[in-house]
């Protein structure tokens, strides 16, 4: 296991929209600390340190409140409309003996052989959750999808994951598959297109023409 991250933390005493404003605009992240039956605590982290973890692809970090050191994972991140900026983070307290519920990204690599077949390669999940100790939590897990043909499709149980960490997401999860790309012909187009919507003018002017003149 390599150096653990040491975030240091203050406990928030207003926590407000304008004070989070503030907080932000000092480089400043909120955060909440909870877990193993104690209370939550609202504290801010410092934004450099904390997104350069998770840049570096930390999961496991050590929280410093005060003069106590505590041993959390990030278990969820909030990002602004952009999708840029970290606005909130949600870590809990662990202990490293004990095994915990987490998600993992997916990464897909390899080019399928089905795209040479006329097939593409569709992923219907980003993430599996897995139960592993905190200090097994793997950064991600790479599916091979060099191996697919059209038709084909990958679970949640045909991945092998490290030694350590449990499937925790349904084994019969579909999440690849290789299929073709349905071509709709010329009449299938038009048998879908709406009828062209009935002309009142030309009604009204056939029952004018048909109605009896006095």
């Amino acid at each position: 296991m390599g150096k653990t991250l040491v975030l240091k933390a203050e406990v928030r005493e207003h926590t407000g929209r304008k004070a989070l404003q503030r907080m932000r605009r000092q480089g400043a992240i909120p955060a909440v600390v909870y877990g193993h039956k104690e209370e939550p605590v609202a504290v801010s982290l410092d934004a450099h340190d904390f997104v350069e973890g998770l840049h570096h692809g930390q999961r496991l970090m050590d929280i410093q409140i005060g003069k106590k050191k505590e041993k959390i994972i990030v278990k969820e991140v909030q990002y602004d409309h952009l999708g840029k900026n970290v606005i909130h983070a949600d870590l809990m307290r662990v202990d490293i003996t004990e095994s915990i519920k987490v998600t993992v990204p997916i990464e897909l690599k390899g080019v399928a052989a089905g795209t040479h077949e006329g097939g593409i390669v569709e992923a219907h999940a980003g993430h599996l959750e897995v139960e592993c100790k905190a200090t097994d939590i793997p950064e991600k897990i790479v599916i091979s999808v060099k191996d697919m043909h059209v038709g084909d499709a990958l679970h949640a149980g045909d991945i092998g994951l490290p030694e350590g960490v449990k499937l925790v997401t349904a084994a019969g999860m579909v999440l690849v598959t290789c299929h073709t790309v349905a071509v709709k012909t010329t009449e299938q187009v038009e048998e879908e297109m709406p009828a062209a919507p009935e002309v009142i003018t030309e009604k009204k002017e056939t029952e004018e023409a048909e109605a009896p003149k006095e």
